[in-house]
């Protein structure tokens, strides 16, 4: 079993605090759901735990398996097996898809070994398949002109590929119609499993629907205030985030009260 531990990690950008002490364990075999307000720090998290430079880690750590993962690299993280699916996943004209998938698959590997490139090919047209993506897309520039599900499709196959050990989707239903939601969770849902972890960052339930956390957290100003089952889902759904705001208050009032 795989475990991905944050403690009381704070990070700013441009001198501004975003995240403002964050807790939170996954597990491999579990599914999390991240929601909370626009402004709340969810995107800030998905991006600090894969290590993107424009924001600064002030306090706190991230480790994956016991190894504080702070100090490396974008591109050491992923070989270690952490997945970031993207809310407007980048064109890359000139990049083949089979090329780059290829190639980050063979970045994957244990120092020594090498990629069977027919049993690669036959994995990723069977990966397409199950996905109702079109082989044809194997041969075309990575996301170039490519539609919004079609885009999402090829983060999925990206995801059944590499098979990493932990993987964050940041908003990736947003703007989906129901045909590509249903793609992006039957691809999470085919990776559920006791080797692989998720956390879904979403704002709304429908994804929620079709891949079923295990976990519900809430965050709100910088931290992870709320924690539970399905039953928040629903809760947020009927009365919004100025529940969470009532809550949070009410909680900070008690602890003046007895301070």
């Amino acid at each position: 079993m795989s475990t991905l531990s944050i403690k009381e990690l704070r990070a700013d950008i441009d001198g501004k605090p975003i995240l403002k002490g964050v807790d939170l364990e996954l597990k491999s075999g579990e599914i999390h759901a991240l929601m909370g307000p626009n402004g709340s720090g969810k995107s800030t998290l998905a991006n600090v735990i894969m290590g993107n430079p424009r924001y600064t880690v002030t306090d706190g750590s991230i480790e994956l398996d016991g190894r504080d993962i702070l100090a490396l690299p974008v591109q050491e993280r992923a070989r270690l097996g952490l997945f970031l699916a993207f809310q407007y996943p980048v064109e890359i004209p000139g990049l083949g898809m089979a090329k780059f998938l290829r190639r980050a698959a063979e970045t994957r590997l244990p120092e020594g070994e090498h990629l069977n490139v027919s049993d690669f090919l036959k994995g990723a047209r069977e990966s397409m398949d199950f996905l109702s993506f079109d082989r044809a897309f194997l041969n075309r520039a990575l996301n170039d002109g490519f539609s919004g599900g079609e885009k999402k499709r090829a983060e999925i196959l990206q995801l059944l590929t590499l098979k990493p050990r932990f993987a964050i989707f940041d908003e990736t239903d947003s703007g989906l119609d129901i045909d590509a939601l249903k793609v992006v969770a039957s691809g999470i849902e085919k990776m559920r499993g006791p080797d692989f972890g998720a956390l879904i960052i979403t704002h709304y339930r429908r994804i929620l629907d079709y891949a079923v956390p295990s976990i519900v957290h809430v965050m709100y100003q910088g931290r992870i205030v709320l924690s539970g089952g399905g039953e928040i889902v629903k809760s947020l759904e009927e009365k919004g985030y100025d529940w969470v705001k009532d809550l949070v208050e009410a909680s900070a009032s008690s602890e003046a009260i007895h301070a």
